[in-house]
């Protein structure tokens, strides 16, 4: 399976006419986060193919010229919290960046995001009982705590994340948040899960584990 990822930044390659011919094999779209919707209602409507997505902590309402307020984006579902299994890959979702503002917007403190995790995992258990994994990717927005996150406090990563890939293992965490500006890693393994940070967009080749 062949997945576009994209995150932080529009990209004008995507945000084109010509994304089909680029990005027309893809089979799903993952969006982790701080992209305006009308760039996501673009590409759902283009590649008409299965899109999720998590918000990032620069989400918000977007105004559009004809008087409409788009609240989220048109064709895509949201992963936040939840566990759901599409073309036999199995995903969840979490959103938003560490606490940094007290009334941010998809914004939580390290004990908000553990009890997000709790809260997901009956979800979690009944994959495992279901498939016999609990997940294969995992989106975020932010990175997990030393792993591509920053040395500034908006950008540090959760500790809860590294927990979470410790006890679930993912095959893959996916992520934006961090912009890359200069060579450094963007793909690193953890406790067997790869963490990839997809800023400004990535694609992906993700076998089928149902299939193996």
């Amino acid at each position: 399976m062949k997945i576009l990822a994209v995150s932080d930044q529009v990209v004008k390659s995507i945000y084109s006419v010509h994304i089909r011919e680029r990005f027309g094999d893809v089979d799903m779209v993952l969006s982790c986060g701080d992209l305006p919707y009308s760039y996501l209602d673009y590409i759902a409507s283009m590649l008409d193919v299965p899109c999720f997505f998590v918000h990032g902590n620069h989400d918000q309402p977007e105004h559009q010229s004809d008087g409409r307020v788009l609240a989220e984006p048109g064709g895509w579902t949201d992963l936040d919290g939840r566990v759901v299994r599409a073309k036999g890959l199995i995903l969840a979702g979490l959103e938003g960046s560490i606490r940094y503002k007290p009334n941010g917007d998809f914004q939580y403190t390290e004990g908000q995001m553990a009890s997000k995790i709790w809260r997901m995992l009956p979800a979690l258990y009944m994959s495992r009982l279901r498939y016999g994994r609990y997940l294969d990717v995992l989106v975020t927005h932010a990175p997990p705590f030393g792993i591509h996150d920053g040395k500034d406090y908006c950008h540090r990563g959760f500790e809860a994340l590294l927990k979470f890939m410790a006890r679930f293992r993912p095959r893959y965490l996916l992520h934006g948040h961090k912009h890359v500006y200069r060579p450094e890693p963007c793909e690193t393994p953890y406790s067997g899960t790869s963490v990839i940070n997809v800023y400004p967009f990535r694609t992906l080749e993700i076998d089928d584990a149902s299939s193996q």
